[in-house]
């Protein structure tokens, strides 16, 4: 029996919850796999999974051997990227998961730098909002913004952008520039849709604490447009920094009401619990977590504290 093999599969088993994926993933047959899992069943002489019509489940004992499984295999790769020499040379595919507008806008350039170091690296980059599932989804690095960070993944803190309210001076001309907080419910406001708190937000000036219901007939799911609405005299809206520094910078925006502002938003590099990641993986984790950090519109870590 290729037991590597077996436990390679029985792992992917249980992250997927289902054989005929592990068999698309393996280039194989759904069969080829059961029979690999029986096999693994009769040498242990245990009952690892539970199969019914409609979904697959680990045993109790397929549970606890399901952890014993991953540390075997991560020993294992580290072992063969030993033999092979890949602690000197990074090779191979790297699935890397970012939200869409941080990922377009400030991920692209740096990734590109990334790979022109490394030739033997391929990037995978998939952008979207939703938490993915870093295991069941094959991600080795998953970068998210804001926290409720998954319990079940190690986080690695990056840095810290600050939120500021911000318009275009041709809407501020037009509307007048509110002097409080309150005076913000007489104007657009632009918002991330499918917000949490729904029009209310929340601003902070030091200790002090106000929150205030916006009124705004623009809500939108990505971050640029929010961007380009702005930049466009569209309304005001509440923008972490690593979005619209470089427009406050040239003034195309300005800011609005300080010093008040939103809550920073920290972003964060996300991995899978094993305890072995790949020279190429542990590399683009040092690279982005520098790279990052030095952009504009972030501070270190170390602020999300503050």
């Amino acid at each position: 029996m290729d037991t590597i093999r077996s436990l390679r599969c029985f792992v992917r088993a249980v992250e997927l919850g289902s054989l005929s994926a592990v068999a698309r993933e393996e280039g194989t047959t759904q069969p080829t796999v059961s029979k690999l899992m029986a096999a693994l069943e009769r040498e242990l002489g245990v009952r690892l999974l539970e199969r019914s019509t409609t979904s697959l489940r680990p045993t109790p004992q397929g549970s606890r051997f399901y952890q014993r499984a991953l540390g075997v295999l991560a020993e294992y790769h580290e072992a063969v990227s030993e033999a092979r020499g890949e602690t000197d040379t990074p090779a191979g595919l790297i699935r890397l998961n970012a939200p869409a507008a941080f990922g377009q806008f400030r991920l692209n350039a740096l990734l590109a730098s990334f790979m022109a170091a490394h030739p033997q690296v391929d990037i995978e980059l998939i952008l979207e909002d939703r938490m993915v599932d870093l295991v069941r989804d094959g991600v080795d690095i998953a970068l998210r913004q804001g926290t409720g960070l998954p319990p079940d993944a190690v986080a690695r803190a990056v840095g810290v952008s600050p939120r500021h309210l911000v318009a275009a001076p041709s809407y501020l001309a037009r509307h007048g520039t509110p002097q409080q907080p309150q005076d913000l419910a007489q104007h657009d406001y632009i918002r991330f849709a499918w917000l949490a708190a729904g029009d209310t937000i929340t601003l902070y000036r030091g200790a002090q604490a106000v929150s205030v219901l916006t009124h705004g007939r623009y809500r939108v799911n990505h971050a640029l447009a929010i961007r380009d609405s702005l930049l466009a005299g569209g309304g005001i809206g509440l923008c972490p920094l690593w979005l619209v520094q470089d427009l406050l910078d040239d003034g195309a925006l300005v800011r609005v009401l300080p010093p008040w502002e939103g809550a920073p938003q920290p972003l964060h590099l996300l991995c899978p619990t094993r305890r072995y990641q790949p020279l190429k993986v542990r590399l683009l984790l040092a690279y982005l977590q520098a790279r990052i950090a030095a952009l504009p519109g972030f501070g270190p870590p170390a602020a999300t504290a503050a």
